[in-house]
């Protein structure tokens, strides 16, 4: 745990008592705060007096005495209108901020030096941030990882020399980190994506720009700038004299890291050299990965860890789980994971990465559906349709062949039977939902380890190694 001793003496109220927000509590009580925990779930606030905090209903209480508001990210800042308790907060002028703003606070008080890596993009974060945990333990840090790919951040170990904190951040922690400033700070992408949070993609935008332009003097900014809004970011973080690397895997670059060939290139004044290769990698396949994979190495490079180190670590990444996760093959067929694909943008990466397809997708599904996969379809021999987007898919996709399975267990079951049947050298059996999970399952990583039970109750399923 990281007690937060920056508040010590000071009354501070905590809303939202989920995983973060019950860690921000004790993080703030082992540093010698007061604090008042509130949430609209009256089961929470039950835990979180069993667990020996003060609870009360902010509406009723008087906000003078309280130093800040501590707000769990998943409740509403700006969109569609902000929280009750973020009116309260404002009234009274008190600051509204978040668990990672703690942390940020309490490493400028006690290592401001300690390395602290914060990843942001709309799809590809959660691959890229434990692609560099992995590497960064390679090299021989100390690395704690957390943040929104899973372990609150105030769980964590302290920041102090040789411990780095690789640490994923979604716009909404990013919006309740007003102070943001990682040593290394990677944007990796932007399309549209919780538009309802935030009204608009420029506004999105500007919310995930944040996090590079926090990036001190002597720190690496690293954006991808394979998408408009992330170039015009770049090139804002240039004229205002930041360190930037520019990361494509569409283009060669006069200056930055680009993958060639599947080749990650350094390229400076027109000289170029090679950095790692990815050929091979199963973990890190399609070009999603390369953009990932080259992020990483620029970060890896930023913290002066050598490419023997880099190389070695890339080739030992075991995948990140329920993204890309290869969980089994039975003869030719390979069967992946990607349950975490609950968007098009996000399924598309996953589709492009093979060509004999058998889906399975479906779920709760997002504006916009999966129209904008046609271009893939011809990879897809069958697809098999789970859930609330059944229906809806099933049109989209025409002439494409496909059944409606309804549930995964038959959709697993008669994927991997077709595929087994098809004859084909390469076949893969393809969870990408390309939708939400909470009409079947509570999130994706439920609706992931499910897959994979599934799969390895296979007859013949065996680990891919």
């Amino acid at each position: 745990m990281i007690p937060v001793t920056s508040f010590a003496g000071k009354a501070v109220a905590v809303f939202g008592l989920g995983g973060s927000g019950l860690a921000s509590c004790h993080a703030l009580k082992a540093g010698g705060a007061e604090v008042v925990a509130a949430d609209d779930n009256a089961e929470n606030v039950a835990k979180a007096a069993q667990a020996g905090f003060i609870t009360a209903d902010l509406r009723n209480v008087s906000w003078a005495k309280f130093a800040s508001l501590v707000l769990a990210p998943g409740v509403p800042l700006t969109h569609p209108v902000p929280h009750w308790s973020v009116l309260k907060a404002r009234e009274a002028g008190v600051e509204v901020i978040g668990d990672i703003e703690l942390f940020c606070r309490e490493r400028r008080r006690h290592a401001p030096d300690a390395p602290f890596v914060a990843i942001t993009g709309t799809n590809g974060k959660s691959t890229t941030t434990a692609l560099i945990a992995h590497l960064t333990k390679v090299a021989g840090y100390d690395t704690q990882m957390g943040g929104n790919i899973g372990t609150a951040i105030l769980s964590l170990e302290p920041p102090r020399m040789g411990r780095v904190h690789v640490i994923e951040m979604s716009s909404y922690q990013i919006d309740l980190t007003p102070s943001l400033d990682p040593s290394v700070g990677i944007l990796l992408n932007v399309s549209e994506d919780h538009i309802d949070r935030h009204g608009t993609i420029a506004h999105y935008a500007a919310v995930k720009e944040r996090l590079v332009a926090g990036v001190p003097g002597a720190g690496t900014a690293i954006v991808g700038v394979d998408d408009g809004y992330c170039r015009d970011i770049a090139d804002r973080l240039d004229r205002a004299g930041k360190n930037v690397v520019r990361i494509s895997v569409k283009n060669p670059l006069a200056t930055g890291i680009y993958v060639e060939h599947g080749t990650i290139v350094r390229a400076s004044g027109g000289a170029r050299s090679e950095v790692a290769a990815l050929g091979g990698i199963g973990s890190l396949r399609g070009q999603h990965n390369a953009q990932n994979a080259a992020c990483a190495a620029a970060a890896a490079l930023a913290m002066g860890i050598s490419l023997d180190v880099l190389q070695n670590g890339l080739r030992s990444f075991p995948g990140l789980a329920h993204r890309m996760e290869q969980v089994g093959r039975r003869g030719n067929v390979l069967f992946v994971n990607d349950s975490k694909g609950t968007n098009a943008d996000a399924t598309a990466h996953a589709l492009s990465s093979f060509t004999d397809i058998f889906w399975i997708a479906g779920g709760k599904p997002k504006a916009g559906g999966i129209t904008g996969l046609t271009g893939f379809f011809p990879r897809i021999r069958k697809a098999y349709l789970i859930g609330e987007a059944a229906q809806d898919f099933s049109g989209t996709l025409g002439s494409v062949p496909h059944e409606i399975s309804q549930t995964l267990d038959v959709a697993v079951e008669h994927a991997a039977r077709d595929a087994e049947a098809s004859g084909l050298a390469d076949a893969v059996v393809l969870l990408s939902p390309a939708c939400a999970s909470f009409d079947q399952y509570r999130n994706f990583e439920i609706r992931g380890a499910k897959f994979r039970e599934l799969v390895q109750a296979l007859p013949g399923v065996k680990p891919v190694v």
